[in-house]
């Protein structure tokens, strides 16, 4: 493999300016990264830009300069669909499971583009999962909130995806339940997707993954790993607090 070849990221995100109405932007000029297999987290205060970035880089709001790379090719702008058939998966914060249908049958929406794969991926899926199996006749909108993100998460995963991007996947739910999620995100890791995540539990985000960006205002205001941003000291007064002792 050349120097070259190693370099090419997963996304490499670049001087991002981006919104949801003409001449009021939300992004303005972000950069990011994630290389092939990494964990990596977004955080900061609210209104800072960070589910507005990942809506850019799926094609869901405006990119008005700047450009998005999936393994080295342009998709700035590209609609969901193109990138799911490119090996992205995507896990809304809210409306991400169809109530009405069976956790199976979520599942099986979840493969609609290779419906020859299910019973494979299905297998898999289950194996990280296993309440889904056990689940698999239930209704979606009869289960928990954690159940459902594992239902949501499980879905996204029915491709076999290598960038999964999740956008808060603990919101709402108990602390215990948000330390589940985290645990099956870093599970799902090690299988070897990439993970773009979007959180508020600054600190958990920060303990799980690789690397780590805080944006502030629609700009990066800091990076590094996860270790390097939960002690550095400009981190934690502005945006971590107490939280962040470890």
């Amino acid at each position: 493999m050349t120097s070259t070849e190693l370099a090419v990221q997963v996304i490499d995100a670049t001087e991002l300016v981006a919104g949801y109405v003409p001449e009021v932007n939300i992004l303005n000029g972000c950069d990011l990264t994630v290389a092939p297999g990494e964990f990596v987290g977004i955080i900061g205060p609210n209104g800072a830009g960070k589910s507005t970035f990942l809506k850019a880089v799926l094609g869901l709001v405006t990119v008005r300069s700047g450009r998005v790379l999936l393994n080295g090719e342009d998709i700035t702008g590209q609609p969901p669909h193109k990138l799911v058939q490119r090996g992205v998966g995507f896990v809304p914060q809210t409306k991400n499971v169809f109530q009405a249908l069976t956790v199976r049958e979520n599942l099986e929406m979840g493969c609609f583009l290779s419906p020859k794969r299910f019973d494979e991926r299905y297998e898999v899926v289950t194996g990280l999962f296993p309440r889904l199996g056990e689940r698999a006749a239930q209704r979606a909108g009869s289960l928990s909130g954690g159940e459902r993100q594992m239902v949501a998460m499980g879905r996204a995963l029915m491709l076999d995806p290598a960038l999964l991007l999740l956008d808060e996947p603990s919101a709402g739910l108990s602390p215990m339940l948000q330390d589940e999620v985290f645990l099956r995100c870093k599970m799902i890791n090690e299988t070897g997707v990439a993970i773009l995540m979007v959180e508020q539990n600054a600190r958990r985000c920060l303990q799980v993954c690789d690397r780590g960006y805080v944006l502030d205002q629609g700009r990066n205001a800091y990076s590094g790993s996860g270790r390097e941003l939960l002690t550095d000291p400009k981190v934690i007064e502005l945006y971590l607090g107490t939280l962040a002792r470890v």
